[in-house]
This record gives structure tokens, C-alpha cells and sequence, in this order.
């Protein structure tokens, strides 16, 4: 019976440490669409590095959203995440911050 229990705790997966999607809810400043951008903390994010370290100091991730309606203006957000990958700041270029429920009362 506990060569069963070994193999189930070898072949299980370990609890995730962090959600590993970021899901950010933003509106075009030119035609109002709103868009829906997904970060993949573990795999999205690019390192920095203090100088002489070889631990990344901090994470940092660029994402240029376009919709679909034919406006074709980009909406470009800089997201910048701590050393356990949690986000600490955001700043968006040609758009603005919204919530998850105002994107979802839009009408398909």
C-alpha cells in the first residue's frame, strides 16, 4: 500500500505558487473598444538584473493590443512585476484601465 502512496505523490503535480495568468481589462482612447489582455506570468515576463547579480531583480512584460473593430490603433501596456512575479505597476499608451465586469457588459 505505501509503494501506491509513493507513486501518486511522484506522479502529482505540485500546487501552483501563483496563478500563472494575468488577465487585464482595457478601452481603446480612439473607438472605445474594449480588450482583454492575457499575461502568462511565468513564461511572458522578461528578467532584470541588479548589476553584478545573476538573480533577477524584478520582471518586466510590453504587450501592444490592436481590436478588431477596424480602428488599428495600438494600446501598448508596460507591466512591471516583482521578484515572486506579482504586479506592481502598470501603465498603458493609448487607452485606459477598466474593470473585469465594465468589459463584460459589452455586447458581443
Amino acid at each position: 500500500m505505501d509503494i501506491l502512496k509513493k507513486l501518486n505523490n511522484i506522479f502529482k503535480a505540485p500546487p501552483p505558487k501563483l496563478e500563472r495568468a494575468l488577465y487585464l481589462y482595457v478601452q481603446c482612447d480612439k473607438c472605445g473598444e474594449k480588450l482583454r489582455a492575457r499575461v502568462d506570468v511565468w513564461n511572458d515576463l522578461a528578467a532584470d538584473y541588479e548589476e553584478g547579480s545573476d538573480d533577477a531583480a524584478s520582471y518586466h512584460c510590453r504587450k501592444v493590443l490592436v481590436g478588431a473593430n477596424k480602428c488599428y490603433q495600438p494600446v501598448e501596456l508596460e507591466l512591471k512585476f516583482d521578484k515572486k512575479h506579482k504586479l506592481i505597476d502598470q501603465q498603458i499608451n493609448g487607452g485606459r484601465f477598466i474593470e473585469e465586469a465594465e468589459f463584460s457588459d459589452q455586447a458581443p
